[in-house]
C-alpha cells in the first residue's frame, strides 16, 4: 500500500512502521508501561458518540476558528513531539512548515531534535514554544530568553512530568542518549536502508535546544535530570506567569480544581492531556477528564485537549465535550514517517476531509456549531 491509498491514520501508521527502525519506531508510537492509557486514549474517543440532526443547510462547512486571538484554518493543530527526527529526519522543520502551509498552529518541543530558532523560522508566525521546567533555573530561564529572541508569542508550560514516565519498549530497545549503535541497532537500520541512509545524510539526532548541556549523556536518566524537575509547584507556575509577557498554557492537566487554580493565576489557557499516554500508566483518558474540567471552568479560560485523536471526528467529540481547540501529535508524526513531506501531507488530508464529512454528517455547518454537549 502507498501513501496514495491510506485512508486513514492508522494506515499511515502501518506504513510508517514498516519502513523505520523498531527502536525509532517505539520511541514515538510507545507509551508507559503496558501502555493501558495509551489505548484507552483513542478507545475513548472511539466510544463517545454524537448524535446527527438532519435537514440542516451543510451545503458550505467552515472548518476555521478562533484561539487566543488568532484565526486559524482548522480548529486543530500539532502537539508538540520530543526527538522526532529520530522517527524521520527532519520531521520537525517538515510539520512546522505544513503547518504554517495550513495555518494552524505548530507547537515545537523543548526536547526537539532542532533548534526551537530553526523551527520558529519553519513555522514564521504559526509556531508556539513548549517549555519542560528544569531542575536549573538557568537552564529555564535561557530557554526562555532564546523563545523571546526567536519571536514565539505563545508558551506552553508541560506540568505532566515531576517523574519521567516508565517506557518497558525503550528498556528493551536500550534507547540511549545519544543513540548507541549496538549490534541489534545496526541490524534493525540494515533493514530499513532508507531510512539508515537518510538519517546518515542528516546526521545523529539528538536533543538540540539542550546539545550543549548533554554531551556527556550516556542514558535518558542523564537527560530527565537536565530536562524536568520534580520541585515544579504552583508558586513555581506563578513566577512563569509573571516572567513570559505573551500567551501562556499549561499542559499535562487532569483535575477540574488544577484547571481552576490556572486560571486563578492568570494562564490564557489549558490543554486538557496525559502526555498522550506515554508518562503515566494510570489515570483517566483526556476525553474523559475534559468535561468536568470544562464545567469547573466555566468558559474563564480557553480549554484544548490532546491525546488520543486519530479521526476527524475525534476533533467534533472534543468540541461536544469541552474544548476549544484541539491537538494530534501522533497523527502528523505517522505521516512523515510514512512518507516525508508527502507523507506529512497525506495525514493532513485525510484529517481535513474527515473533518469536514463528520461536521456535514452531525448536521454542523462550522466547528462552532457543534453541540457543546454529547
Amino acid at each position: 500500500m502507498g501513501l496514495d491509498r491510506a485512508a486513514s491514520i492508522d494506515d499511515l501508521r502501518s506504513l510508517a512502521k514498516r519502513r523505520i527502525p523498531r527502536f525509532a519506531f517505539d520511541l514515538v508510537d510507545g507509551g508507559a508501561e503496558n501502555e493501558r492509557n495509551l489505548r484507552r486514549n483513542s478507545e475513548a474517543f472511539e466510544e463517545l458518540e454524537l448524535t446527527p440532526r438532519y435537514m440542516r443547510d451543510v451545503s458550505r462547512i467552515e472548518t476555521g476558528t478562533r484561539f487566543l486571538g488568532q484565526d486559524y484554518a482548522l480548529p486543530f493543530g500539532m502537539a508538540p513531539i520530543g526527538m522526532l527526527n529520530a522517527f524521520w529526519p527532519e520531521a520537525d522543520v517538515t510539520l512546522a512548515r505544513l503547518c504554517k502551509r495550513e495555518n494552524i498552529p505548530y507547537v515545537a518541543s523543548s526536547a526537539a531534535s532542532t533548534t526551537l530558532e530553526k523551527l520558529a523560522e519553519a513555522a514564521d508566525g504559526n509556531g508556539w514554544f513548549q517549555l519542560y521546567v528544569s531542575g536549573d533555573d538557568d537552564v529555564t530561564e535561557g530557554l526562555i530568553a532564546r523563545a523571546e529572541a526567536a519571536g514565539y508569542e505563545v508558551m506552553v508550560v508541560t506540568a505532566d512530568v515531576p517523574a519521567a514516565g516508565k517506557r518497558d519498549r525503550d528498556i528493551r530497545n536500550q534507547l540511549a542518549v545519544p543513540f548507541r549503535f549496538t549490534p541489534e541497532v545496526v541490524l534493525q537500520c540494515a533493514m530499513n536502508p532508507r531510512w539508515a541512509l537518510t538519517s546518515l545524510s542528516h546526521g545523529t539526532p539528538n536533543i538540540a535546544n539542550y546539545a550543549d548541556l548533554l554531551k556527556s549523556a550516556t542514558s535518558y536518566a542523564d537527560v530527565q535530570k537536565t530536562l524536568i524537575t520534580a520541585r515544579f509547584t504552583w508558586e513555581d507556575l506563578k513566577k512563569l506567569r509573571a516572567r513570559w509577557k505573551g500567551k501562556l498554557l499549561v499542559k499535562g492537566i487532569l483535575h477540574p480544581k488544577d484547571a481552576v487554580k490556572c486560571a486563578d493565576l492568570g494562564c490564557d489557557g489549558i490543554i486538557v492531556s496525559n502526555h498522550g499516554g506515554r508518562q503515566v500508566a494510570f489515570g483517566p483518558p483526556t476525553i474523559e477528564a475534559l468535561p468536568g474540567i470544562a464545567q469547573a471552568l466555566a468558559g474563564r479560560i480557553p480549554v484544548a485537549i490532546d491525546s488520543g485523536v486519530r479521526r476527524g471526528a475525534d476533533v467534533l467529540r472534543a468540541k461536544a465535550s469541552g474544548a476549544d481547540f484541539v491537538f494530534a501529535g501522533r497523527a502528523l508524526a505517522y505521516g512523515v514517517g510514512a512518507g516525508g513531506a508527502d507523507g506529512a501531507q497525506r495525514a493532513m488530508d485525510i484529517l481535513k476531509l474527515e473533518l469536514v464529512r463528520a461536521l456535514g454528517q452531525l448536521g454542523a455547518a462550522s466547528f462552532e456549531d457543534v453541540a457543546s454537549k454529547v
